[in-house]
């Protein structure tokens, strides 16, 4: 046996998993990873994650009114602040994502999030005016905003959300760290978003389980390996409510105003991305599921789409998503 073959064996006998993991953004995030002999501890770790998640909050949260997102919100219209490189990327992925869907996908839907209750300055839940409503849309759109070379400029008075993309980017920086600190197997979590790399230590992919869309409890439907991919999901089946007999979600079509209101309970996308995958779940479960479903097709997205029908849900996925994991249609 070679010298280099023993040195290997020897290091494999001192791998283990290790885990880290805390609050972030309004919710939880989890890393865990595979550490090898000589490998980074389970403290240095978090420190490095949520340092990644604090600059995070610091440039992109609306919920803290100092961000670098929520200053630049505040500004009237014809107005421009100087922005960090992570605050226009996402600009730029968002500009992207809204022409793709002719408006359908929009960064700018904050103010029509608070008139209906569901965003950080949302008061009540209920069908705004008509009169309110139309106000509202004047304020919205993302044709509004434009980069000036290191500056995001609104020629409206706009306001942008990331929350759609942000906890993609999050993990996304996250997984490049990881590798960077020489760590090949792991698996983050972000607020719901996912992305695993390599292998646990017994040589075992990573699985995570697509959960159905139910109000009272978490319910796995199907179990899939990961090796190198994002995984985001969007449903609307969590944050809503109903007023004479319909229900509002928190999800909103740009172009209408307005919440979804079709059979579409919940996408998941497979991305190597996983901002990518955040940005596009949100995109589909916007258009509903015919025209989500056609954009999928169109651009070899890898998705997953969960029905209401009468007898509970149905579910679908794509050749894309059926070629990355094998297994039965639905």
């Amino acid at each position: 046996m070679s010298w280099a073959a023993m040195l290997l064996l020897a290091g494999c006998g001192g791998d283990h998993l290790e885990s880290v993991s805390g609050p972030t953004m309004g919710s939880t995030y989890s890393v865990q990873y595979v550490r090898h002999a000589n490998g980074p501890a389970a403290s240095l770790v978090k420190t490095e994650v949520e340092g990644i998640l604090a600059e995070v909050d610091r440039q992109m949260s609306t919920y803290r009114s100092d961000s670098d997102i929520e200053r630049f919100n505040d500004l009237p219209a014809n107005s421009c602040q100087p922005m960090p490189e992570p605050v226009l990327q996402l600009v730029r992925v968002g500009e992207q994502l809204s022409r793709d869907s002719d408006g359908a996908f929009d960064l700018t839907v904050e103010p029509l999030l608070n008139l209906w209750g569901f965003g950080p300055q949302g008061r009540e839940e209920k069908v705004p005016s008509t009169a309110a409503l139309a106000e509202v849309r004047a304020r919205v759109g993302y044709e509004q905003l434009h980069i000036k070379g290191a500056e995001l400029c609104k020629d409206a008075a706009v306001e942008v959300d990331f929350n759609s993309i942000a906890a993609g980017y999050a993990v996304d920086r996250i997984a490049a760290r990881l590798v960077e600190l020489r760590i090949d197997s792991f698996l983050v979590e972000a607020t719901g978003e996912l992305k695993a790399v390599g292998h646990k230590v017994d040589g075992s992919p990573w699985r995570i389980a697509l959960e159905e869309p139910r109000d009272d409890q978490q319910v796995a439907q199907r179990v899939i390996a990961l090796d190198g991919y994002g995984v985001s999901t969007s449903g609307d089946y969590r944050n809503y409510f109903e007023q004479d007999g319909q229900r509002y979600s928190h999800t909103f079509d740009a172009r209408a105003g307005k919440p979804i209101t079709h059979q579409l309970a919940s996408v998941t996308v497979i991305h190597p991305s996983t901002l990518m995958a955040d940005g596009l779940s949100t995109l589909l479960l916007i258009l509903g599921p015919e025209a989500g479903w056609d954009y999928a097709e169109k651009h070899a997205i890898a998705a997953f789409f969960v029905m209401r029908a009468d007898t509970g849900f149905v579910t679908r996925s794509n050749p894309e998503f059926d070629r990355l994991f094998a297994g039965p249609k639905h």
